[in-house]
């Protein structure tokens, strides 16, 4: 089977880390990929995987078998659409279900009306009734652009001051472009876990749950990021939880959706908050999390591309894939100035160092120059993972890696896997 990959970033790297196993995989092509990709086969330069036309006709004259696109930009952009309409198999949603993450209010819409739990929401247009709204209520306050953000676009706070001055960023195109309206959201208190689903229309198989850290700094201080790292399992978790999550979120969303004409197939992510009254979901997402993917997909040990495409087609296998007893840890490696502004081009050393078969470095944001130098190309660089017999094993093999890559101004945190 010749699979073509949309991204280019960590998680990009760790689907076709998984999908290159496969036994079904005769060539994974990546669009645009990244250096890692690049070892796994050939990658494909000049052309955004945002124009849909372009990457649609390039798939159709590669005779490429699947599309499985990564992240939500080219999603949200129609990809499948145009996949579909060149005769090109693809795993993931079309247009208008990948407003699930496109747009907040339409999520929690669906979720009313699919009796989903959630936290309670209102929609502005306006500044000024979004910050009346926020002046007549309690903190915590949760502001969000109604867009897509690339997971920056949200503010939790205790600061009156600070979520009105985020509900001018969000209406003025702080986080990549004028976002018509912002969502005020109900604060849901709890740990928060991150669950993904493989969905082929109708049903789903739900992948090995993950928590992640969001805040810049250890203790969960500083500004909120992409996602600073994450780890699975979860020891914590109540029983039960992953079928209450199918049951009562992913399966009823997946009924709504396809009552609305909307059908979903592809990866959906249900970011949870495990509230004093039970989990609640506090947004979906039409694409696997970022940085959770590098930590649950090597836990795998089903075939990851036999589930994606058969859910492609909407024939998904009913059993449940196997994941190993074994626990992963991903410290995410980031560039100075990261998340306002990421400094690129310093040159990554001590990559070659590792040796260790329990670690895997996945590439999120690099470049090899002229001399074959890499180098940093974005705000989160590159996730380091650490496997290992518990979480404590896997967090140690991945900070002793971690170690030994080196490049100026470097930013981690020190604290993933302790929580």
């Amino acid at each position: 089977m010749r699979v073509l990959l949309v991204g280019g970033g960590g998680r990009e790297h760790a689907l076709g880390w998984a999908l290159a196993r496969s036994p079904a995989c005769d060539e994974l092509v990546s669009l645009p990929g990244n250096p890692g990709l690049a070892r796994l086969g050939a990658v494909v330069e000049g052309i955004e995987p945002t124009d849909v036309g372009a990457v649609a006709a390039f798939a159709a004259h590669q005779r490429i078998d699947l599309v499985v696109v990564g992240p939500e930009a080219p999603l949200a952009a129609g990809l499948v659409d145009a996949l579909d309409a060149a005769g090109v198999a693809a795993f993931g949603p079309r247009r208008a279900a990948a407003r699930l993450e496109a747009s907040k209010s339409f999520a929690k819409d669906v979720m009313a009306r699919a009796g989903v739990p959630t936290g309670s929401h209102s929609s502005f247009s306006k500044a000024a009734a979004a910050k009346d709204h926020l002046r007549s209520a309690a903190g915590p306050y949760v502001v969000k652009a109604d867009g897509l953000a690339a997971g920056k676009g949200v503010l939790v706070t205790d600061d009156l001051g600070e979520a009105e001055a985020w509900v001018d960023r969000c209406l003025t195109g702080s986080f990549g472009g004028d976002h018509a309206s912002v969502v005020v959201e109900e604060y849901l208190d709890g740990p928060e876990v991150s669950v993904f689903a493989i969905c082929d229309g109708t049903s789903a198989l739900s992948l090995q749950p993950a928590r992640d850290y969001k805040r810049l700094s250890d203790g969960d201080l500083g500004p909120n990021t992409g996602g600073m790292g994450s780890f699975s399992p979860i020891p914590d978790l109540p029983g039960g939880l992953i079928e209450e999550v199918m049951g009562s979120m992913v399966e009823p969303t997946l009924r709504q959706m396809a009552a609305e004409g909307t059908p979903y197939t592809g990866f959906l992510y249900v970011g949870l908050a495990l509230t004093p009254t039970g989990p609640k979901v506090i947004e979906f997402n039409c694409r696997l999390g970022d940085p959770e993917t590098q930590a649950v997909l090597p836990l795998l040990e089903s075939d990851l591309l036999d589930a994606l495409s058969t859910a492609a087609t909407g024939q998904l296998d009913a059993t449940p894939l196997r994941f190993s007893e074994r626990a992963a840890v991903n410290v995410v490696l980031a560039s100075a100035g990261y998340p306002e502004a990421p400094r690129t081009g310093d040159a990554i050393s001590g990559l070659d160092d590792i040796d260790d078969p329990d670690v895997l470095v996945f590439h999120a944001a690099t470049t090899v120059d002229d001399r074959r130098v890499l180098r940093t190309a974005g705000g989160r660089v590159l996730s380091v993972v650490g496997l290992g017999d518990t979480v404590v094993e896997a967090r140690g093999r991945a900070y002793a890696a971690a170690d030994r890559i080196r490049w100026k101004g470097q930013v981690r945190r020190g604290d993933i896997g302790l929580r």
